[in-house]
């Protein structure tokens, strides 16, 4: 007979509300401090940092040495954000709310459009109640005694004496210058070109006239295969990154994308930037994403049907990219923020790195670096590449 077997499990219970509350709640509220910050987008003098899946905080960064916390819209199960006009867009679970930001001291829900995302995946065979909406989660750390007649393991890995165990999507693996335009971050899965919405989930790309910024109005949907991940937008073209490769597709007729061409690659997570001529492909693998591959590819799309591999740096665990002009920024993992010289794209030179930060995406714009780390949303001067000064550090709490 074998002995008992303990385990500890984390366990992870919802706590759900009406749809009417959330709904009523989705407005803004007094400024918080940032426990985890996501995703970043910046607009005019604003930035827009995504607390994962609970909100959008709102910074006034006319002085980017000193930004200013003036509000926080709470959306749960928050992760993208995008901004046109008075109007903030951005995903609640499967949906996508329209958000009047014009005063974002005074910001309101505006418009719902749902079936926007797919559902989350949370495993353990737990199924949330979608009668209702997940704002939270209790976290309780539980051990049990298993026997050990049963080999030890219960069926999938799960917690066998246990009502609820799940871990949520989003946690288990989140002058010139102050004239920005609406830019979001390599890892967005929306974005906005001349007032059409492109967003992507994990099999489709969908397109939402915001001619009228107030509502969104779905215009066609596309399917693109499985797994895909991010977005970027450049001229007239999208550049769509999935697990297993980029695709690219033309938008002269912006209600009807036309896939360009694609480009294969190893099975790996991977967002992408491109200049018009170069597509820049980090390819990264972890517990989420696939393979064992860490990398950055750089491929010629100065012909869009036919792009071309031509040139692979090795990476330790790359996210977020960015480019502006010759300089290339990649998160790279435990090694920092990497500052490349691209200007030739055979021999890309390292000039500088950003020590110490665990990054997760970047936004260069008129010498003025954004990252969002799980430190926290760091502002840099890249003016002299190789003598970046710090501007700025909003920290995350605990940080």
């Amino acid at each position: 007979m074998k002995d008992n077997i303990t385990k500890t499990y984390q366990i992870m219970t919802p706590v759900y509300a009406d749809k009417a509350e959330v709904f009523a709640n989705i407005k803004s509220g007094p400024a918080q401090a940032i426990a985890k910050a996501g995703k970043i987008f910046i607009r005019g003098n604003y930035l827009f940092i995504n607390e994962v899946d609970k909100g959008i905080h709102i910074y006034d960064n006319a002085n980017p040495t000193n930004p200013r916390d003036v509000a926080f819209i709470s959306i749960p199960g928050n992760i993208e954000v995008a901004v046109s006009g008075h109007y903030l867009y951005a995903d609640m679970y499967t949906d996508m709310v329209t958000i009047d930001i014009g005063d974002p001291l005074q910001a309101k829900l505006v418009d719902t459009t749902l079936g926007v995302f797919p559902e989350r995946a949370y495993g353990y065979g737990f199924a949330p109640d979608n009668s209702k909406i997940i704002v939270d989660w209790i976290i309780k750390d539980t051990t049990v005694t298993i026997d050990g007649t049963d080999g030890g393991i219960y069926p999938g890995g799960g917690c066998p004496n246990c009502s609820y165990y799940a871990v949520p999507a989003a946690q288990a693996s989140p002058d010139k210058a102050n004239n920005v335009p609406g830019i979001a971050g390599s890892m967005a899965r929306f974005v906005i070109v001349n007032l059409y919405l492109y967003a992507v989930n994990q099999g489709a790309l969908l397109v939402y006239d915001i001619n009228n910024e107030s509502n969104p109005v779905r215009k066609s949907e596309q399917y693109l295969g499985w797994l895909i991940e991010t977005i970027y937008p450049f001229k007239n073209n999208l550049f769509i990154g999935s697990s297993s490769g980029m695709l690219i597709f033309n938008i002269d007729n912006p209600v009807a994308p036309e896939q360009v061409s694609a480009f294969s690659h190893a099975s790996a997570c991977d967002p992408v930037v491109s200049d018009g001529d170069y597509a820049f492909v980090t390819l990264r693998s972890n517990d989420r994403c696939a393979g064992n591959t860490n990398q950055l590819d750089v491929v010629d799309v100065s012909t869009l049907i036919h792009p071309e591999l031509i040139k692979i740096y090795p990476m330790t665990g790359p996210q977020g990219l960015g480019k502006d002009g010759n300089l290339l920024f990649i998160c790279d993992g435990t090694d920092g923020v990497k500052i490349y010289d691209a200007e030739n794209v055979y021999d890309l030179k390292m000039i500088n790195r950003i020590p110490d930060l665990d990054a997760f995406d970047v936004i260069p714009w008129a010498n003025r670096l954004l990252v969002s780390a799980s430190e926290g949303i760091m502002q840099y001067d890249y003016s002299d590449p190789m003598n970046i000064q710090l501007l700025s550090t909003i920290r995350t709490a605990g940080k």
